[in-house]
């Protein structure tokens, strides 16, 4: 396996930095697949568990492309002007990336508003085959309630800090907007691609709840597996191996 630091341009010219994984093939042979992975909301493509997700479908022969969204880890921009819409948007930049400079996604891996992100872009990316969901929520504007506290200030002050995950983040009232025009449900029924969906029964940021809606919106085929004990960020090695693995055995049949 080698890891190949990338950088790629969004929509709006920003340079977004991505690692590719590739399997450990020869030189000239082709991996077997492409995947694209999307992170947690204020993660980045570092997250330890990201990093051990990729690397058990790299051991399957499955190149994997992970990267930090605008303004987020070594990616320009201003996270503050971003929103889900750029996600999305960023997502569609990385398909095309990939699809100029290697192959095409067959398959999209997002975690938790991540998950939510590649749902939506699925249609947009015509060779993707397969998705597969890690804590996500099932309708986006779900990360309402990590601003409950000073939503009334973004909204009278159009912008407020927020502490996320121990760090200051500037939230603008255009992100907040931006999210009441998403509406993940249709898009679930529509998907026309196989789905695997993850979630821990304990997850105390996106209740095991979303996964049921998820699921229940979904059209066959789909696949739910429980992770247990896990929590959001699958803090624990084990929790992400497992995911790995089994998302490794699951994507084999859309490589």
């Amino acid at each position: 396996m080698s890891a190949n630091k990338l950088r790629f341009a969004n929509a709006n010219g920003e340079m977004l930095a991505a690692l590719l994984e590739l399997p450990a093939n020869s030189p000239e042979q082709a991996p077997r697949a492409c995947a694209l992975f999307a992170h947690c909301f204020t993660c980045s493509k570092n997250l330890k568990a990201v990093t051990r997700i990729c690397r058990a479908l790299t051991a399957q022969g499955i190149a994997v492309l992970r990267f930090d969204f605008t303004g987020l880890g070594d990616s320009e921009g201003d996270f503050s002007d971003s929103n889900f819409s750029s996600n999305i948007s960023d997502l569609i930049s990385a398909a095309d990336f990939m699809r100029d400079t290697l192959q095409a996604p067959a398959i999209l891996i997002g975690h938790s508003l991540g998950g939510a992100a590649v749902l939506k872009a699925a249609a947009q990316i015509p060779e993707c085959r397969a998705v597969c969901t890690i804590a996500a929520p099932f309708d986006a504007r779900h990360i309402h309630a990590m601003f409950s506290e000073q939503r009334d200030i973004i909204e009278a002050n159009g912008e407020a800090e927020v502490q996320l995950g121990g760090r200051s983040f500037r939230i603008k009232k255009q992100f907040l907007d931006d999210l009441q025009t998403h509406s993940t449900e249709q898009h679930i029924r529509d998907l026309k691609r196989a789905l695997l969906i993850f979630h821990s029964p304990l997850d105390e940021t996106v209740s095991i709840e979303h996964a049921a809606h998820i699921f229940t919106a979904a059209k066959h085929p789909k696949s739910f597996i429980s992770l247990d004990r896990a929590d959001h960020l699958l803090s624990n090695d084990a929790d992400a191996a497992y995911v790995g693995t089994v998302l490794a055995a699951w994507a084999d049949k859309y490589a």
